[in-house]
């Protein structure tokens, strides 16, 4: 194992500058961080799925019971269960994309899009549950959307993951991300 390391971690924003160097074992540890997360979303959607937990998946319990009335968003979730045709689709969303972004992050293949969607339905799921109080930043939810938003920004896909593969496939004469480069805010 090697104990050196070529990598800087620097950033700079309204005047503060952070810098530093990441441990040899840095990779490592957001590889296990993935597929961490990339298993527990992935078995959260499996479970929903109507073969494997013997029922189909009803987001209407959470939507209607599980948002507290403190909640920002507890009258459009409401509104959102009392559509039967909206919450058919979210019925079927939520599964499918817990499972998609599940496998993604252990695949590390379109992890930017994959740990984006996670963010996204992680902070849905934080402000269902938001009670209006300062100690809710330290919410599990909250906490998974941050994690997931980490994978994204360490670009956790090309570290042992299908997106290193990905971004250097040859597409006339150019790898994949030098012919289309907005496929950097997908891949990574």
């Amino acid at each position: 194992m090697s104990t050196t390391t070529k990598n800087e971690l620097e950033s700079r924003y309204a005047g503060i500058k952070l810098e530093g160097q990441p441990h040899a074992l840095s990779a490592w540890f957001v590889v296990a961080l993935r597929f961490l997360l990339g298993g527990m979303i992935l078995f959260a959607g499996l479970g929903k799925l109507a073969f494997v937990s013997g029922e189909p998946f009803d987001a209407s319990g959470f939507l209607v019971h599980g948002v507290d009335p403190a909640s920002p968003v507890s009258g459009l979730y409401a509104a959102m269960a009392e559509s039967a045709l909206l919450l058919d689709v979210i019925n079927v969303v939520i599964p499918a994309t817990q499972v998609l972004i599940g496998v993604a992050l252990i695949a590390g293949g379109l992890l930017r899009l994959a740990a984006l969607g996670g963010a996204l339905q992680m902070f849905a799921f934080y402000l269902g549950g938001w009670e209006g109080q300062w100690l809710a930043l330290f919410d599990s939810t909250l906490i998974y959307a941050v994690l997931f938003l980490a994978l994204a920004a360490f670009g956790a896909g090309r570290i042992l993951g299908a997106d290193r593969y990905l971004e250097n496939l040859r597409v006339g004469g150019q790898t994949l991300v030098e012919k289309y480069p907005k496929l950097r805010y997908v891949l990574g």
